[in-house]
């Protein structure tokens, strides 16, 4: 017996089928404006359509008034989605994310690199047998367990510049000889270069990697100078025409939201607080949100840019220099150009995947946290139903999740090597990331069953334990999300026994 979704009827896990995670829909209004046409002529004389509150920041979609204050509230569960953005419209506020941390998790090394080396090999051979699927799960499952949290110094910033190192050791010299070998061909293997790249991605070659399995940069090597040069002229063509809109009354509401949320993002790296690179930011953002008006600016857009331009910022900042505290006005401004038309372009082409994330009422990312929610009622029943017994709702902790990509749950330079991953695998961004939030929730299952209140729970789950994660738990993570999408995506009968 297959899994049904209860609304429709159809196969809810079946990975063709329409309700697949991820799936796209037509979006309509997500138009490309040619570069020809003048403010006057395109549709910047219409005012975008408002969204409803960011469920967890309170800002509009498309900023029209002040940000509404709200007192937070525990959702009954037969609450509305409506009523439920009502209920947290400041659950984002600054400084949120200051709470201590918790707990701490500690894990063999020996059963993380045997786990995830035992997945990795697997999918690089393109099959996993069956058989060997409740053996991983056994070697998996026993190195996560609570214990007390060990003493780890506190750093001032979240760990930024591990992107930055370079290959330490003969595995990772031979790792990137294939990358320089593949991305160097005149024509780039990308199906080899996505198996090459899931593990990881050598720092010095990442970022003309993303921009390949971006689908930014060609993967004929002839092509890929005018390609450049046409898309970066491009873009800055848009900065010309449309950014100076930003200060018309049906504009200045959308200009102003993207300028109060850049300094929230990544507060606590000093290289987000200059000047210089929140005004690339605020130009990436507002020609985006102008380029699409169906959705237009949403909150949490902006840290989806934050990743890219990490990346594309290490290839022009000196090697010994610290990423995190580096003064970009140093850099040449030829190489700021870069680095922002590159930023912008990458970032519209993952939205371009996920656009039904931020369209009005945001259907994408509700679709997802209902899909949390049945596939954890799979593959951790206990975790699920204490959730349930305190009234726990998946959309209260997962939403910012999916809008975010993670990026808010972790250190940033694990965000990096996830994205790796997401890079690599298809429709990573639009359908991996399911099962990556999946085994993210089911690594601190234990943590969870031991709080005992609505409280207690909301608080670890606003606020897991991942301060000091590194490449080694991304890894851990990134092989049981494979496990379980590999279990659950085109095998509806394993499911059967939940059904009994």
């Amino acid at each position: 017996m297959q899994s049904l979704d209860p609304q429709n009827g159809k196969n809810f896990w079946k990975k063709n089928s329409k309700s697949v995670p991820g799936s796209m829909r037509a979006v309509y209004g997500a138009m490309h404006p040619p570069i020809t046409r003048s403010p006057n002529d395109y549709h910047l004389t219409r005012r975008p359509r408002e969204g409803p509150p960011h469920p967890l920041t309170g800002g509009q979609q498309i900023m029209s008034s002040p940000r509404k204050e709200s007192t937070q509230k525990k959702p009954e569960p037969s609450d509305s989605f409506q009523d439920y953005q009502e209920s947290v419209n400041d659950a984002w506020d600054c400084g949120d994310d200051e709470f201590c941390v918790i707990s701490d998790v500690k894990i063999s090394n020996r059963m993380v690199q045997s786990a995830a080396l035992s997945v990795i090999n697997s999918h690089r051979s393109g099959q996993m047998p069956t058989s060997n699927l409740a053996e991983l799960h056994q070697q998996i499952q026993p190195s996560i367990a609570p214990t007390e949290a060990p003493a780890v110094e506190v750093t001032t910033y979240p760990p930024v510049n591990n992107i930055h190192s370079s290959a330490g050791n003969e595995r990772d010299m031979v790792k990137q000889e294939k990358f320089l070998e593949l991305i160097s061909s005149n024509s780039t293997n990308l199906m080899e270069l996505r198996k090459l790249s899931w593990s990881g991605i050598a720092p010095p070659v990442r970022a003309v990697t993303w921009r390949l399995l971006n689908g930014y940069l060609p993967a004929n090597a002839e092509r890929r100078e005018d390609t450049l040069k046409r898309k970066r002229e491009e873009y800055w063509s848009f900065v010309k025409q449309y950014y100076d809109t930003r200060h018309e009354d049906i504009y200045q509401d959308t200009f102003r939201q993207i300028h109060i949320d850049i300094p929230r993002m990544s507060p606590l790296v000093p290289l987000f607080q200059q000047t210089i690179v929140q005004e690339m930011f605020e130009r990436i953002l507002y020609i985006w949100a102008i380029r699409h008006p169906a959705s237009g600016y949403v909150q949490g857009i902006n840290d989806l840019v934050t990743p890219f331009f990490i990346v594309f910022l290490h290839e022009v900042v000196p090697r010994e220099e610290k990423l995190d505290t580096y003064d970009v006005e140093l850099i040449a401004e030829e190489d700021r150009a870069v680095v922002e038309a590159d930023s912008f372009w990458c970032m519209s082409k993952l939205l371009d995947g996920i656009q039904d994330n931020y369209t009005f009422a945001q259907p994408g990312i509700q679709t997802k946290v209902q899909q949390l929610g049945e596939l954890m009622k799979r593959i951790d029943v206990s975790l699920h139903q204490h959730l349930e017994r305190h009234e726990i709702d998946y959309l209260q902790f997962s939403f910012r999740w999916f809008n975010n990509l993670l990026m808010r749950e972790m250190p940033l330079g694990c965000t990096v090597r996830l994205w790796d991953t997401l890079h690599a695998e298809p429709d990573g961004f639009s359908h991996f990331v399911l099962y990556v939030c999946a085994a993210f929730l089911k690594y601190f299952s234990q943590h969870l069953m031991a709080q005992r209140d609505f409280q207690g729970l909301m608080l670890l789950l606003q606020n897991l334990p991942t301060s000091s994660w590194s490449d080694s738990e991304i890894s851990l993570l990134v092989a049981e999300a494979f496990r379980l999408k590999y279990m659950f995506a085109d095998a509806p009968n394993h499911l059967q026994a939940s059904k009994k």
